[in-house]
């Protein structure tokens, strides 16, 4: 597996992290009972491991937002998957989100003076100027935090947090690469993700844990 293929696979818990935003009821049992139900088709690795892509997201996106806002049964969505949708094969051909500056601000409904703060405070940054979809993931949620009066500048600690966490990921990993073996940027890429999705989950967890305790509960 190249390294360009491994980064373009999820675990179960990267794409929960990127449909909860939207979707807070999503859990990684409704994800599998989606998978079990025929909706989606995530690969495998050879230990079991589900790999998502960003395809599945957008199937998986699609899926939530029938039943949220149209109350459709799964058989009805599957057939309109089949039918206008596409089946989860017949969207491999699909690319990565590459939005330029105007589309981003466009999709993330943001203006310019916000993106270039963002981009000011180390929050995203364009590659080959482009914007990929974790940099609209930024966008939108600092878009919506705008609402509660926080901006990027407020928000350093959280980068500073996710950098520590990405810290931890490195010392992990950096073992396994160190070996050079055949196979070993697929498997320290598993491993990255693997360990992302617990620490998402601690994340929230502590969060959670902390908002309670300051509304006293």
């Amino acid at each position: 597996m190249s390294s360009q293929a491994a980064r373009s696979h999820m675990s179960i818990g990267e794409v929960l992290a990127l449909l909860q935003g939207e979707f807070p009821d999503v859990t990684v049992s409704k994800i599998r009972f989606l998978e079990g139900e025929g909706l989606i088709e995530p690969e495998r690795t050879p230990s079991g491991f589900r790999k998502f892509t960003h395809l599945h997201v957008e199937q998986l996106r699609y899926i939530l937002t029938e039943q949220r806002d149209h109350y459709l049964p799964l058989r009805v969505i599957k057939d309109k998957m089949a039918e206008g949708f596409g089946r989860p094969r017949a969207l491999q051909d699909k690319q990565e989100v590459r939005l330029s500056r105007a589309e981003l601000l466009e999709a993330a409904g943001i203006d310019e003076e916000t993106l270039t703060e963002l981009e000011d405070y180390g929050l995203l940054a364009a590659k080959a100027r482009r914007y990929d979809e974790d940099a609209l993931k930024v966008a939108r949620s600092v878009g919506a935090l705008a609402k509660f009066g926080l901006h990027a500048r407020h928000l350093r600690a959280v980068r500073a947090a996710a950098e520590r966490e990405a810290g931890l990921v490195e010392q992990t990993v950096a073992p396994i690469l160190k070996r050079r073996a055949p196979g070993a940027i697929g498997e320290a890429d598993e491993t990255a993700r693997e360990l992302s999705a617990l620490l998402l989950d601690l994340h929230a967890a502590l969060l959670r844990t902390g908002v309670r305790s300051v509304l006293g509960r």
